[in-house]
């Protein structure tokens, strides 16, 4: 088996990054033999996203399309189509992604995906997997200040990741975790809960 983990804060050390190799423990604890690769996104040159539309309406029977932009994201495009489950780990901002998340997200959504979807038979032309392999997914949102209690204030993060992967890389969520208020409460309250999610996901 092969994960990714992909980790869009630019703080490496922090509270995402610990709980992301938290997760990653969880993985190689229920299976030793298991590949784990985690990247920064940070660490990479990813452009924005140009919306030209080539990717989109790239017609293929391969799993991806090629993007017109020459940049870093050739490199984890294949490490996405090698992977079998994935660990996606972002902090709040704005109620929202990380900008490098955000930006991450944009650049996969019609590589890996072409617009034969449907939504109530009515709208036409939304992302849907161009291949049949499914994969795993695991969810890490970290907030600063909002306690869990109020997640359902400022976490649009979660839900964003869950349908673009679900949409591009055919991901099915095995669980997510909401780290709330980890400025006051600190990220180890919450380290446990990341293991478990790391073992659920394998």
């Amino acid at each position: 088996m092969n994960v990714l983990a992909v980790v869009g804060s630019p703080r490496k050390g922090k509270a995402t990054d610990k709980l992301v190799d938290k997760a990653i423990e969880g993985v190689k604890f229920k299976n030793p033999d298991c590949e784990v690769r985690k990247i920064h996104l940070t660490d990479y040159d990813i452009n924005y996203c140009q919306n030209c539309l080539v990717c989109r309406d790239t017609v293929t029977d391969q799993p991806m399309a090629r993007c017109t932009i020459r940049d870093d994201m050739d490199q984890i495009d294949e490490y996405l189509l090698k992977s079998d489950a994935l660990i996606m780990g972002t902090p709040v901002h704005s109620s929202f992604v990380t900008a490098p998340m955000a930006t991450f997200l944009e650049r996969i959504t019609w590589v890996f995906a072409k617009p034969e979807g449907k939504v109530l038979n009515i709208i036409k032309g939304c992302p849907q997997p161009r291949s049949d392999k499914k994969r795993k997914l695991a969810i890490i949102v970290v907030s600063g200040s909002v306690p869990p209690m109020y997640r359902r204030l400022c976490d649009n993060a979660t839900n964003h990741i869950k349908e673009v992967l679900q949409n591009s890389l055919n991901t099915q969520k095995v669980g997510a975790l909401y780290a709330g208020d980890v400025e006051h409460r600190g990220v180890d309250s919450y380290l446990e809960q990341a293991f478990k999610l790391g073992k659920k996901l394998v």
